[in-house]
């Protein structure tokens, strides 16, 4: 039974930059990863790569950041006045931030530059304008029912 849309699937796998080394992996999180095929909760190469793959088989792809975390986009890095930060922490370069949205959710922002005034924060996702390599392997097929 091959994988298609709309399916639920379970999935091992390890993600790895261009230089080798790994940024994510399902056994750091203790278990598959499971998502609904087609659905676009996760990156659009991954739902793309596993439709036709079968339960046990092994694939390894290359994603672009198109079908990834996207580009960089220049208007996602801020500079923010010095005092609008919490008080309890010297900022510094590497530093990441929960930034609160509207809607309540956090994003992470790293911090690029910090000068007497200001503190430069980039909030693209930290794997945008990458080229990632995952090796994936389907573990369990739950048919759409």
């Amino acid at each position: 039974m091959a994988v298609k849309n709309g399916d639920t699937i379970k999935i091992d796998y390890t993600g790895t930059l261009e230089d080798g080394s790994v940024f994510d992996s399902s056994s750091n999180h203790g278990a598959p990863l499971e998502f609904e095929v087609g659905s676009g909760k996760i990156i659009k190469g991954f739902d793309t790569a596993v439709v036709g793959m079968e339960k046990d088989e092994e694939k390894e792809i290359t994603l672009q950041p198109a079908d990834a975390y996207g580009d960089i986009k220049p208007e996602l890095v801020k500079k923010i006045p010095k005092e609008q930060l919490p008080k309890e922490q010297e900022p510094k370069v590497g530093m990441v931030l929960g930034v609160g949205l509207p809607n309540g959710q956090q994003i992470p922002a790293k911090i690029t530059e910090v000068t007497d005034a200001e503190v430069t924060v980039d909030l693209n996702h930290p794997l945008a304008g990458k080229v990632l390599n995952f090796k994936i392997k389907v573990v369990e097929i739950i048919p759409k029912a």
